[in-house]
């Protein structure tokens, strides 16, 4: 354990800045992180949208009996994981079967890059609604918005959302190799005799540490820990990765640990993001925050768009938050970010990667295409500047 820390500390190192969520520095508007933050990310010039959607692309889909171009509307919502040497991208992908956000069918497809930007795609999804266990929980919405995560002993571990335009529920898939993938069902099923069964559940973030060069699940107190939530962010734990508790509080309600905040960048969600990294400083989660369309928004920042911030929980005590920023280190700036599905701007972070001493955060573009950034430990920047003035 000894050994990851100095490594950990190693690939963090270099970025030393002063208080959380600075909105002025030596520049006007310059966002300076804290010590404990990942980052700043810089976007690869000339590099993005990396992955975008490819109408030629189809494949015979069990659930329309027929073959069906499952990446021709929008690809977006991202997990990575890194295998034989190797980025792997495993992306939401829609097809053309309706219009509107949640309305057509989603699938999970691979990508893998040996330098970050430049991808190669499987040909077929590797999870969609199929003819299994899983029919009733998928068909006709499919599969979306996977976070995965790798196990000590090379297993996968996938948390996704299973829509079947009734209910959203977080559900648990394992593969040895990315590509052939079992599905385990709801994460909370068995829970408190089923009370949770049925629960609108979404995005969870398995905590995981740096074990040399690559990020592996690990336990928190003696348990699996996971962050989990769209309006507000709870805890889960659990023995095997597939069977999830949520923590309860003294009322026997969700323990919240974190919730939006009046005024600021995530005044309307706070939508927990890749795989959370224990570190020397405390457990460190990225998430995804919504602004608010109404008076009570940040104003610095147009209504409904998704920016993504940071929080720091104690080790000892995963519910106590001890750092959060105040603006977030990443932000709908450019213009694939802020045209496509989802026009209010949307930059929605769902992988993190270590590779090649260099970390690559893969995000949605307005839930149309998908996007990369890189923080370089060696070449520390800023986050995503604060606007100076209100933006429309």
């Amino acid at each position: 354990m000894k050994r990851s820390f100095k490594i950990l500390l190693l690939a963090f190192g270099g970025a030393i800045f002063c208080c959380g969520g600075c909105s002025s520095g030596p520049e006007k508007g310059e966002n300076r992180l804290p010590e404990w933050a990942l980052g700043g990310f810089v976007r690869p010039a000339g590099a993005n949208p990396v992955i975008t959607p490819d109408p030629q692309i189809r494949f015979f889909c069990p659930m329309r009996r027929d073959s069906v171009g499952w990446m021709e509307s929008d690809t977006f919502n991202p997990a990575a994981t890194v295998r034989d040497g190797k980025i792997c991208v495993l992306f939401r992908a829609e097809d053309n079967s309706a219009t509107g956000i949640g309305k057509r069918t989603s699938r999970i497809g691979l990508a893998e890059t040996g330098d970050g930007v430049t991808m190669q795609l499987r040909h077929d999804p590797v999870l969609f609604p199929a003819e299994d266990n899983q029919k009733e929980n998928e068909w006709p919405g499919g599969c979306e918005d996977p976070r995965v995560a790798m196990t000590e002993d090379g297993t996968y571990v996938m948390l996704y959302t299973a829509w079947n335009r009734r209910i959203p529920r977080l559900c648990v898939a394992t593969s040895p190799d990315l590509v052939n993938w079992t599905k385990h069902g709801f994460a909370f099923e068995k829970a408190y005799d089923g009370r949770f069964r049925d629960l609108k559940s979404k995005s969870a973030s398995i905590v995981t540490r740096l074990d040399g060069d690559r990020l592996v699940v690990t336990r928190v107190n003696g348990k699996y820990l996971m962050y989990w939530g769209e309006r507000m962010v709870n805890i889960a734990t659990s023995d095997n990765l597939i069977d999830w508790t949520p923590e309860l509080n003294e009322k026997g309600e969700l323990k919240g640990v974190v919730y939006p905040r009046e005024g600021y960048f995530d005044s309307d969600l706070t939508e927990c993001g890749p795989p959370a990294v224990l570190t020397d400083k405390g457990i460190l989660v990225l998430y995804n925050g919504r602004n608010r369309t109404d008076s009570r928004r940040d104003m610095r920042y147009p209504g409904g768009t998704y920016s993504a911030g940071q929080l720091l929980f104690d080790a000892a005590a995963p519910d106590k938050l001890i750092g959060r920023l105040d603006v977030p280190f990443f932000r709908p700036m450019d213009t694939f970010e802020k045209s496509g599905q989802y026009k209010d701007g949307t930059v929605f972070i769902e992988g993190l990667v270590y590779y090649k001493s260099k970390w690559y955060l893969y995000y949605g573009c307005a839930d149309s295409q998908v996007g990369v950034a890189v923080y370089d430990p060696a070449a520390a920047a800023p986050g995503d500047s604060v606007p100076e003035t209100p933006e429309a």
